[in-house]
């Protein structure tokens, strides 16, 4: 049920980022100020934005998980969850080269920008040893489910922090007096934007997918194992 699509999916996730990788260096203009550096922006950025809608979203399969009861909804919320750290980890190293070349540090601590994505990583980075500090699974999904709600929504302060606070180093590059970005670097920007979503979504299928095949796999070795006057008890149904 899960990999249904799944092979579509990844043939345009693939496509996409081959057409955003090719306008990142055939088509985007260098930077006048930080040159070819300042291409890592068109990974940085959209990795950082998907990675902190994706917090969002596992907050919301969170919530759906504590109205029905549904462990397909806890299901959902884990990999969600699980992916964008993934896409955290990956934003904080992009962040920390583009800060060496660009700036001289690998870090800047007074830099908001820098400082709040990294409170919500480490957030998110307990949510594993909470979770997995519960034996009982319905317990577990359920006090899981509320740390990805509360955490959900504390992801949206990040972006307001941002936002209202004086920037001392990270450049604004949206919105700006001087026009924000110029055409052509905007196209490039929002295909990668548009490729890196493509990417999250296929990750999380493909990460459910996988979960589905084990989880069959281990109720029919299950079943085998079953003595044999319990060898025709009916398999519980993946849930769908």
């Amino acid at each position: 049920m899960y990999g249904k699509g799944l092979r579509p999916l990844s043939i345009a996730t693939v496509a996409m980022l081959a057409l955003s990788l090719s306008l990142v260096f055939f088509y985007a203009p260098l930077d006048g100020d930080q040159g070819f550096i300042q291409k890592i922006f068109y990974l940085h950025v959209p990795m950082a934005m998907t990675a902190l809608v994706g917090f969002i979203v596992g907050g919301v399969f969170a919530i759906l998980h504590l109205r029905s009861g549904d462990r397909r909804w806890d299901a959902y919320s884990y990999v969600a969850i699980h992916i964008s750290v993934i896409f955290g980890v990956a934003v904080l190293i992009t962040g920390a080269i583009w800060a060496k070349a660009s700036w001289g540090h690998w870090w800047v601590w007074n830099e908001p920008t820098l400082v709040s994505f990294l409170i919500v990583f480490l957030l998110y980075a307990t949510y594993y040893p909470f979770r997995y500090a519960i034996e009982d699974r319905d317990r577990q999904a359920r006090y899981a489910s509320v740390f990805a709600v509360t955490a959900g929504a504390f992801v949206p302060l990040n972006f307001l922090a941002v936002r209202m606070a004086q920037s001392l180093v990270h450049p604004r590059v949206f919105a700006t007096s001087n026009g924000g970005l110029p055409g052509s670097m905007m196209l490039t920007f929002l295909c990668c934007l548009a490729a890196i979503a493509l990417l999250w979504v296929t990750l999380v299928k493909f990460e459910l997918t996988a979960k589905s095949a084990s989880g069959q796999v281990k109720r029919l070795r299950r079943a085998l194992d079953a003595p044999a006057g319990r060898a025709t008890s009916r398999i519980a149904p993946e849930v769908s």
